[in-house]
């Protein structure tokens, strides 16, 4: 029977050990590998659907991105520690060495039974098993894979350098997959002959295009094919409120009945709003506004390093701000709230804030994919120390703000399978154009995070303050999230590796109130565009809440379908009364202003 071995570049998954991770690996999951060499119709389409490149995009934006990083001195770390264990270890280098000889030998005569992961399609193509060739090239590969990750997992190494040392490893095995090469990838040699050289002459283009405008790395998405406000967040609506930090946006309601108590959406401070109005039948926004929501969503202003000490209680301080306006604007004495990953740990501390002072303006809240307790183990974690943290707080110190192009990179190389070489296969080896799907455009439209902002988050997540009473104050408060006693809704991706499901359902238990937890089939973007329709979504739930997130999974009833019309009608039972929808948006304290996606949307990093 064949082999499947999970080869290169498993750093995050062989550095997080996941509670509940046997139950959830019995379900059927959305699949997170791409297939930059097939051939997909819908590839030119700029408002094409690809869930496999919404979780790919996913993987780098929306959560809290690699804030502490990896630099080239952690992967020279990394490889120093590699070659430490193995003068130290001589004898089980001895021993995997004598095993991969002797699959190697066997790979050469085409007898080899290893096979590469699931979802691994950098070896897809009929030729990687009917060619003797690029069989035994395959095989080969995966042979010396496999045995770097045995001797990685019995080098001993723990914690961070464990972390560093597997990312150290990915790279190399990864970089070095003869799918990457023109000569070693069957497909990108047939696109040659196909095209009397077209393809690589494409490709050279391309790649000079990358170096000279994308710092050197493929670019993944073709951005002339879309234009935010033109094919891009459509909704109609108005700024009805503007500060230095952010832009309220106002949306025209469709319905003739809207209900009473508004909804704010915050969206993380590190990405641009309108990944909740990408394009229609895919927007929240419009999907909200259909159901006959009030519907607001905070713009934040792309700071430079002007704005370096914006911090955690700027942020909050803009919020308090805009409830006001929203509440002004409808009449309502309080209003919903949703928000996600960094934009929602920002919204559970104005929650405690408010909590803190007596203040219900908050009658709910929707959390989504958000982490408020770092105790439980991901790669942000697992390369997070006290020395490293210090390097990248003083980094962006002295930058004034932390690039969302730099985050961009940085978590591309964490995963450059996905992240790098399939658009390194895609661009220059078969000289295609990039893709053009609207989720890689606006993760590609990056974000900076102000100076002050990041060392916050950074103390957030060494600290983790949020799970203990009075451990932070903020605007002159004790946090105490105990006493948030607003209904919460608390939603989390089975796939998503940046906001690991279980350290979200951590959050049932550190917020007060009725809460609600729906765990979606889905990765971190997925798990928030997840409009209905889509065959192949699904999501787990459970009235009960145990303190262990794999008993609720075990006790977890599948649906098939989208959680938003479960959300919709939990939301829709907390705004209201139903009322006519005024003619006209803002009002005379806080007037209309320009027109959706508004003004601060178009600033660049």
């Amino acid at each position: 029977m064949a082999q499947t071995r999970d080869v290169g570049g498993r750093a995050v998954t062989a550095a997080r050990k996941d509670a509940g991770q046997a139950a959830v690996a019995a379900q059927p999951t959305d699949p997170q590998a791409t297939d930059p060499q097939a051939t997909d119709p819908q590839a030119t389409d700029p408002q094409a659907t690809d869930p496999q490149a919404t979780e790919r995009a996913g993987d780098i934006g929306l959560g809290l991105n690699p804030l502490v990083g990896y630099g080239t001195t952690d992967f020279i770390t990394g490889l120093a520690q590699l070659a430490e264990r193995v003068v130290a270890e001589p004898a089980v280098t001895a021993q995997i060495g004598a095993a991969l000889a002797q699959r190697l030998a066997t790979a050469a005569l085409g007898r080899s039974d290893l096979q590469p992961r699931p979802g691994d399609k950098r070896f897809a193509d009929p030729l990687w098993d009917s060619n003797p060739f690029f069989r035994s090239l395959k095989q080969s590969y995966l042979a010396w894979s496999e045995a770097a990750e045995a001797w990685l997992g019995r080098s001993g190494l723990e914690g961070s350098n464990d972390a560093r040392a597997r990312i150290a490893l990915g790279l190399l095995v990864d970089a070095a997959a003869p799918s990457n090469t023109l000569l070693g990838n069957p497909v990108a040699l047939r696109k040659l002959l196909e095209t009397g050289g077209g393809s690589v002459a494409r490709g050279l283009g391309h790649m000079v295009d990358d170096l000279l405008a994308n710092g050197g790395l493929p670019a993944q998405v073709d951005a002339s094919k879309f234009k935010v406000g033109g094919n891009l967040a459509l909704s109609s609506g108005a700024v009805v409120f503007t500060s230095d930090v952010l832009e309220l946006i106002q949306y025209t309601p469709t319905t003739e009945q809207v209900h009473s108590r508004p909804l704010l959406i915050i969206p993380p401070q590190i990405n641009k709003f309108y990944l909740y109005d990408l394009a229609p039948g895919r927007s929240l926004i419009e999907y909200l506004v259909a159901g006959g929501q009030q519907v607001f969503v905070v713009s934040w202003r792309n700071p430079s390093a002007d704005q370096r000490h914006w911090n955690l209680e700027t942020y909050i301080a803009a919020l308090l701000e805009a409830t006001e306006a929203v509440r002004e604007v409808t009449g309502s004495a309080d209003l919903n709230l949703n928000a996600a990953c960094s934009g929602g740990i920002t919204a559970a501390l104005l929650l405690g804030h408010l909590a803190a002072k007596g203040d219900r303006q908050i009658n709910a809240a929707t959390l989504m994919v958000t982490v408020l307790d770092t105790s439980v183990e991901s790669m942000m974690t697992s390369l997070a120390t006290q020395e490293t943290v210090q390097a990248a707080r003083v980094a962006s110190r002295r930058r004034g703000v932390l690039s969302g192009s730099e985050l961009s990179r940085v978590f591309a190389w964490l995963r450059p399978n996905d992240l790098v070489w399939s658009y390194w296969v895609n661009n220059y080896l078969l000289g295609n154009d990039p893709p053009a799907f609207d989720v890689l455009f606006w993760n590609n439209d990056t974000t900076n995070l102000p100076a002050a902002l990041h060392s916050d988050y950074l103390d957030l997540y060494l600290g983790n303050p949020l799970t203990r009473a009075g451990a932070l104050t903020l605007l002159g408060t004790p946090i105490d999230l105990a006493k948030v006693a607003c209904d919460s809704f608390i939603v989390a991706g089975v796939t998503d590796h940046i906001t690991p499901w279980q350290a979200c359902y951590a959050t049932t238990h550190i917020l007060g109130g009725r809460r609600e937890f729906i765990l979606s089939s889905s990765g971190h973007i997925q798990s928030v565009i997840n409009p209905p329709g889509n065959k192949r979504a699904a999501f787990f739930r459970n009235a009960d809440l145990p303190h262990e997130p794999d008993s609720w999974m075990a006790g977890a009833t599948k649906q098939e379908g989208s959680w938003w019309p479960i959300w919709r009608d939990w939301l829709a039972e907390r705004s209201g009364e139903l009322r006519p929808a005024s003619a006209s948006l803002g009002s005379g304290s806080h007037p209309a202003g320009a027109k959706a996606p508004g003004t601060y949307v178009f600033a660049q990093a």
